[in-house]
This record gives C-alpha cells, structure tokens and sequence, in this order.
C-alpha cells in the first residue's frame, strides 16, 4: 500500500485493508467494514439531515457508493475513515438538494452549553467542511502550515478525532480532559483549518487561472 501507513492506527490500518479487499469485490470484507464504521457514518450523516429514517436510507446508499468505489481508495492522499466520512458527508448534502432543502445554519449558542455543542452539530450549509478541506489538502506543506496555527491541544484533538477516527468521548480519555474543553477545541481548531485551507484553495484557483 503505496502511504505512509507506519503511523496509522490499528483501526485506520483495519479498515484500509478492508476497502482494498472489497474493491476486490470481497463481500465479506465489506460486510465487516459496514460493522466498524457504519455507526461513525451514520452520526455523520445524521447530524446533516436531522431525520433518522432520512439518514438510514442515506446511509444504505453511501454503502453502495462506497462498494463502487472502494477499488479507488487511495491511502496515500488520506486515510480510510476520512475517505468514508467525506462519502458520507457528500451523500447527506446531495439528498438535502434533491429534496430542494439546504442545510440550515443554527445560532450560535451562548451559555454553559456551548463548551458541549459540537461543531458539525452547528455547521451543515453545502460549502467545503473542513473534513472535506482536510482531506482534499495534497500539499502536506500547506496541511503543515495550518496545523501549526493551533495550539498544541487543539493539534493533538483534531489528529485524534479526524486522522485516527476516535469520538470525541476517545479523545477527552486518551488526552485525559473533560469532554466539553476536548470539543471546544477541536470545534476551534476545525473553524481555524477551515479558514486557512480555503485560503490555500483559493490561492491555487488564483494560480491555475493565471497560467
């Protein structure tokens, strides 16, 4: 497998050679793949359209996109659970535009409650994400720039959560911080790299126009 796979976690190792074998047309595979991941994709899903008999239906469907194109996973640009939760991600959106409905922005919260509030909870219109802008982010130097913009803790969270795939409950025991300060961080980290990718994307449109 043509990336870097040495620092990969167990899980993130699993679920790569899951895909390679279903792209291979195993459905075994695919089967134990739809195990461990479809609970992620499913809250991914669902916190996009906001109707669970709306985001099971979406959810069967970026399965079969995911068999289709699993033999097109390519781990040297990102890793498994990134791949499918931008699928996932993409898949809600299209089906919210073919009801002829957008995503709606909900208020920011003020409070006790907004160290809890998580940012895709809040953050659902039809732009780029930043998972998306992370996972679309080729140029490693770019990717490291951004990241060194945030602190060390919003770093490691956002690593955590988004490159190995822990829930944000994984990430505040493995960091050994309550769960509201480990979502505020990652909230404000994902807000920051949202803003400092499109820039990038922005400037390489600005490039490619000009040549």
């Amino acid at each position: 497998m043509p990336a870097p796979t040495h620092d990969w976690t167990e899980r993130s190792r699993e679920l790569a050679q899951l895909l390679a074998r279903s792209g291979l047309g195993d459905r075994a595979a695919f089967a134990m793949l739809y195990e461990k991941s479809s609970s992620h994709l499913f809250a991914v899903v669902l916190r996009i359209c906001r109707d669970r008999a709306q985001a099971e239906d979406i959810l069967q469907e970026v399965y079969v996109n995911v068999w289709r194109a699993a033999s097109g996973f390519d781990a040297a640009q990102s890793q498994p659970l990134t791949w499918l939760t931008s699928i996932a991600r993409n898949r809600a959106i299209d089906s919210l535009r073919r009801a002829q409905t957008q995503p709606q922005l909900q208020p920011a919260h003020t409070g006790a409650g907004d160290e809890d509030s998580d940012v895709y909870d809040t953050t659902a219109d039809d732009r780029p994400g930043p998972l998306d802008l992370l996972s679309r982010a080729s140029d490693a130097r770019v990717l490291s720039h951004c990241m060194q913009d945030l602190s060390p803790p919003q770093r490691q969270s956002v690593a955590l959560a988004f490159y190995d795939g822990l829930s944000h409950a994984e990430v505040a025991e493995k960091m050994g911080q309550p769960l509201g300060t480990v979502k505020s961080w990652v909230r404000r980290a994902l807000l920051s790299l949202k803003s400092c990718l499109e820039q990038a994307a922005r400037r390489d449109d600005q490039s490619a126009e000009g040549r």
